[in-house]
């Protein structure tokens, strides 16, 4: 289905931020896939129209890049990560269990077209392992049974808060307003579940964030302590005291080697003339 109207004027605002259309390429196609769910063909022709390109150059983009999709997905999209630190975790068995309450292959969403349920790639959390997200958000160091009492959550239509939130973590109340916000155009109109809807509890952050350790500041030109952890360490091979000896110090560590400089030998032998020919040696 093409952009509404309303969309449209949005289109048209993000276009007017680049120097060429085209540079707009990647935001119109969140803006597509906010107003439809995925990147359509109708969109792809429409979104080549806007900027000027072929139907070609909008689907080669489109279909490169794994954020945009070719056909629908739920209002949560869940990403069960498969790299080898959250498989040895459990990931696998908890990608299956979920593929298995929703009764569709991974990739797939339910019948109520609530809950799209996928495998990615590693999402940069190995320490949080077994990590799943729901609409870019983790949820990490779940169990099985855990996973499957956020599936049900979601399935209700509730939102946990993220695992280990802190301020200004929160998952987006669903992939089209989350398409929606990378498209650039901030937060989603209440249609798309942004703030216009009314707040609720799930919506609100985790435990604050921890307060940051105390470090040390010197003013400039503040000498290093002579002690403790700041002191510089001593050097366990002082040079010896007396006239200099004309060799020089190996590699900074205060042992000797010879210097390569040459040394005074005395006066240089008188040279001897050489013998004519025939003379005797």
């Amino acid at each position: 289905m093409p952009l509404s109207d309303q969309t449209l004027t949005r289109a048209e605002e993000l276009i007017a931020r680049y120097p060429q259309p085209r540079s707009a390429l990647l935001p119109i196609l969140f803006l597509l896939q906010a107003e439809d769910g995925y990147v359509s063909p109708a969109g792809v022709a429409q979104a080549a129209q806007l900027l000027g390109l072929t139907k070609a150059e909008v689907g080669a983009v489109a279909t490169f890049y794994t954020m945009f999709r070719r056909r629908p997905v739920g209002k949560y999209l869940v990403s069960v990560c498969k790299t080898l630190p959250c498989q040895l975790r459990g990931s696998r068995e908890i990608s299956a269990a979920l593929a298995g309450r929703l009764e569709v292959p991974l990739g797939g969403t339910d019948q109520s077209g609530m809950v799209t349920v996928e495998e990615v790639e590693c999402l940069a959390a190995c320490d949080g392992a077994p990590v799943v997200q729901v609409n870019t958000e983790n949820y990490e160091r779940l169990t099985t049974e855990e996973a499957m009492g956020l599936l049900e959550a979601l399935l209700r239509d509730e939102l946990p808060p993220p695992t280990f939130a802190a301020d200004g973590s929160v998952t987006e109340p669903s992939t089209a307003g989350l398409h929606w916000r990378l498209a650039g155009l901030g937060d989603p109109p209440a249609t798309l579940g942004g703030p216009g809807e009314a707040a609720t509890g799930e919506r609100s952050v985790g435990r604050p964030p921890s307060p940051p350790e105390p470090t040390e500041q010197r003013e400039a030109g503040e000498p290093q302590p002579g002690e403790g952890a700041g002191a510089a360490a001593p050097d366990p091979h002082p040079p010896a005291a007396g006239p200099p000896t004309g060799r020089v110090a190996a590699g900074g560590t205060g042992r000797d080697r010879p210097s390569t400089a040459p040394q005074d030998e005395g006066p240089a032998p008188e040279d001897k003339p050489r013998p004519q020919a025939g003379e005797g040696r």
